[in-house]
This record gives C-alpha cells, sequence and structure tokens, in this order.
C-alpha cells in the first residue's frame, strides 16, 4: 500500500518547487506527536522545520483538537459577508490587544501569500482614495520574500529570488539594497545610503515600504539590526510612505519578541500575520492597519475590494485562538530564549569548517550558510537516515523548531546540521 500511495504522489502530485516529470523523493507521514513525524515505515523524524515555521507547539496538542471538535460541532464554515461568529471576534480581539495600540482593524485572508495582497491593497487604495494617485509602487528589500501570488512576487528579491522566472509578467517595483548591518554587530550608517537615495528619489511614486523585519525569512535567512529598521520608519514618516511589515514568518515569538517589530520598537501602518496563527493546524492569516488607513479608504463611501470566500473560516479562527491562548499562557519567552541558547551553543562550531560561509542565530531560529549549494536530494536523504527532519534550500541549512522541543532532540537535530555541513556536502 505505501509503495503504490508513492507511485501515485510522484507520478501525480505536483509538491512545492518541484519537477512535475522528475519529482524529488517524498516521505509518507503516517502521523505526527509532540515533535515527531512518523513515517509509514514506522521511522519517526525530529520535526526541526515546525513544518515551514508554523506548528510551535508541536503536532495533536489537546488544547487545540479540543477546541476544533467543539466548532466542529456548531458549524465548520459560514460566508464572512453579511455574517460573523465569535471565533472571529475573539480572534479579531486577541490580535489587536497583542499589537500596536495603532492597528485597529483586522482583515482576514486564507493564507500568507494572500495578507501580503490585502496589505498591497489596502496601501494603493488608500492612496487613490486621499487623492494621491501617483502612489502606485512598491519600495521592497533585496533578499525579500513575500509570497508566491502576483503582487507578492513582484516585491520579492528580482534577481536572484526563487520568482525571477515571473519577472517581465510581474509589476515592476523599486528596490533598495539589504541591510548590510548584521544584527548583533555596531550599526553602519553606511548600510543605509541606498535606502535614505531611493526615498528621496522615488518618494512621490511610493506608496509603501513592504519588508521582514529583522529576519528576511525564504529569501535568504538574513538577520539585520534593528536600527535600520528605526530608520526606515522615520523615513516613511518624512516622505508620507506607508510601511508594511511582513511578520508572516517572524511573529509570534519567533526572534525572541512577540513580533519583530519591538525589537526596534516601531509599529508599521500595516502588519501581516500568519503562519504560527493557528499554530500550524489550519491555512489562515490576517492584516492589521490602523484607522487613518481604514478611514482613508472608507471614506465618502468607499470599500476595501477584497472577500476571499474563506475569509474568516470559524474552525481556523478556533485554531487560532486555541494556539494563541496557549502561547500568551505561557512563557513563550523563556522557551524561545532556551532554543537560542541550545542552537548557538551547537551551531557556532560550525563557523569553523572550511565548507561554512557563515552562522546565524536569533531566537528560534538557527542558520548554517554552506559556501557551495546543497543538493536537495543528498541532504533529504542524509536527514531522515539520521532520525530529523531539515530541508535546506540554495546554501542554507537551517532550523525553526517546534518551541517545545527539548534541549536532548535539538541538539540531535543540530549535531545532524553539523555532520552534513562538515561531511555530507562532500
Amino acid at each position: 500500500m505505501t509503495s503504490d500511495l508513492l507511485a501515485f504522489d510522484q507520478a501525480h502530485i505536483w509538491h512545492p518547487y518541484t519537477s512535475a516529470t522528475a519529482p524529488l523523493p517524498t516521505q509518507l507521514v503516517t502521523s505526527a506527536e509532540g515533535v515527531r513525524l512518523k513515517l509509514a515505515d514506522g521511522r519517526e523524524l525530529i520535526d526541526g522545520m515546525a513544518s515551514w515555521w508554523c506548528a510551535i507547539h508541536g503536532y495533536n496538542h489537546p488544547d487545540i483538537n479540543a477546541a476544533l471538535h467543539t466548532q466542529l460541532s456548531a458549524m465548520s464554515h459560514v460566508m464572512f459577508g453579511g455574517i460573523t461568529h465569535e471565533p472571529a471576534i475573539t480572534l479579531c480581539k486577541t490580535l489587536i490587544d497583542i499589537t500596536p495600540e495603532a492597528l485597529q482593524h483586522v482583515f482576514l485572508a486564507d493564507s500568507g501569500s494572500i495578507s501580503v495582497e490585502v496589505a498591497i491593497k489596502m496601501a494603493l487604495q488608500y492612496w487613490q482614495a486621499t487623492g494621491q494617485t501617483k502612489k502606485r509602487k512598491l519600495l521592497s528589500l533585496r533578499g525579500g520574500y513575500h509570497g508566491d501570488t502576483f503582487a507578492a512576487m513582484s516585491v520579492c528579491d528580482p534577481d536572484t529570488g526563487m520568482h525571477h522566472l515571473f519577472n517581465q509578467a510581474v509589476t515592476p517595483q523599486f528596490f533598495t539594497e539589504r541591510p548590510s548591518s548584521r544584527f548583533e554587530t555596531p550599526f553602519s550608517a553606511a548600510s543605509l545610503a541606498d535606502l535614505e537615495a531611493v526615498f528621496a528619489q522615488h518618494h512621490a511614486d511610493i506608496a509603501a515600504i513592504i519588508l521582514e523585519p529583522i529576519v528576511q525569512g525564504a529569501g535568504g535567512m538574513w538577520l539585520y539590526h534593528p536600527d535600520y529598521l528605526k530608520r526606515v520608519r522615520q523615513l516613511c514618516d518624512h516622505y508620507h510612505v506607508l510601511l508594511i511589515a511582513d511578520e508572516i514568518a517572524t511573529g509570534f515569538g519567533r526572534t525572541g519578541k512577540l513580533f519583530a517589530c519591538e525589537w526596534a520598537e516601531i509599529t508599521p501602518d500595516i502588519l501581516c500575520v500568519g503562519k504560527a496563527l493557528t499554530g500550524g493546524y489550519m491555512t489562515l492569516a490576517a492584516t492589521l492597519t490602523s484607522s487613518k488607513i481604514a478611514q482613508g479608504i472608507s471614506q465618502n463611501g468607499g470599500v476595501f475590494m477584497h472577500g476571499p470566500t474563506f475569509m474568516g473560516n470559524p474552525l481556523a479562527c478556533a485554531a487560532a485562538n486555541a494556539s494563541l491562548k496557549l502561547l500568551l499562557n505561557q512563557d513563550w519567552a523563556a522557551q524561545v530564549k532556551r532554543l537560542e541558547r541550545t542552537l548557538k551553543d551547537q551551531l557556532m562550531p560550525a563557523q569553523q569548517l572550511s565548507t561554512v560561509a557563515d552562522v546565524r542565530v536569533l531566537g528560534g531560529i538557527g542558520i548554517i550558510e554552506m559556501v557551495e549549494p546543497i543538493d536537495p536530494v543528498t541532504a533529504q536523504a542524509f536527514f531522515v537516515a539520521r532520525g530529523v527532519w531539515v530541508r535546506p534550500f540554495g546554501k542554507l541549512l537551517y532550523v525553526m523548531p517546534p518551541f517545545i522541543m527539548s534541549d536532548a532532540d535539538l541538539t540531535t537535530v543540530c549535531q545532524a546540521m553539523l555532520d552534513f555541513a562538515q561531511h555530507g556536502a562532500a
């Protein structure tokens, strides 16, 4: 049965970022518990990826399971047009309570990419509604990643990003050099030169700048200095440009702050969240904005032009409410600090390896950047054989473990990474 399932999968199912005719190998998972994935052949893998960074409480958590069962017995879905419900209201209230005070309006969406689309629409529609019709472009950081839909692709890195094939099809945007000042080193004002020049030259055309605060994720796992983010906020205020913070990957404690913007003590005009919002149970995202933006769009009878079919899905909102309750009612900051200590202790020795270009750690994020690109098939086989699940890309070996992962399990994951960095890449 397992071989039949895998054969069908290989022949007919298109997985993320793979060829349909020469697909990468896949592992058949039959269940998941805590931080472990159980394979069909009985093997277990310690999941260092938290299912693409979202399963912060691990798998099969009884509290989230119970919340879903309770909600399912009432209703799994109702349209959000002209109808509301308690799970969505509770979720939006919590999001408003835990994000900066100025963010008072919440738009619920299906996924992180859609929350970015919504944010871009908000920025463009705000300036149109307020008479600033020339402001139709976005500014983004090189090395950034904001999703796979078309508007989101337009603000991903235009040259080295995964969407380079679509450069001629997406809307051209403005780009500035990624911040050169590392998170843990003294800030250099020189890293602002290109940013300041782009603002000075093009601010009249720019509706918003979009960035991943402090951590550039899938675009390169780059950790940059909070002072850069502070200066972005100042430039936005000076030049009348909106600031969109994409916290889809960084939100809900991953960097050691509840939201990465807190490292710079700034408030964005628009905030995107997703991934860990439901604890990895269901797809859900949200875009928050200020009363200024909401009122600007809505003046003179204006309405915001977006409405997903599954917007505010009650099951997803119930999962999110249970996940946020779990997060906020425990000492998540201590959990993430513990992960950070273990990641630093275990991964920093890789700096001495000739195969390694850099090692970076912040909160529950650990990165080994290799000198040469990593072959994904070789890497996947290596890590599965070691009983761990790590999925590298490009030159990057990285982990974003569930917050509940023990030091012993995280050490096992990190030691496998070190062994691959030293021997597996040969």
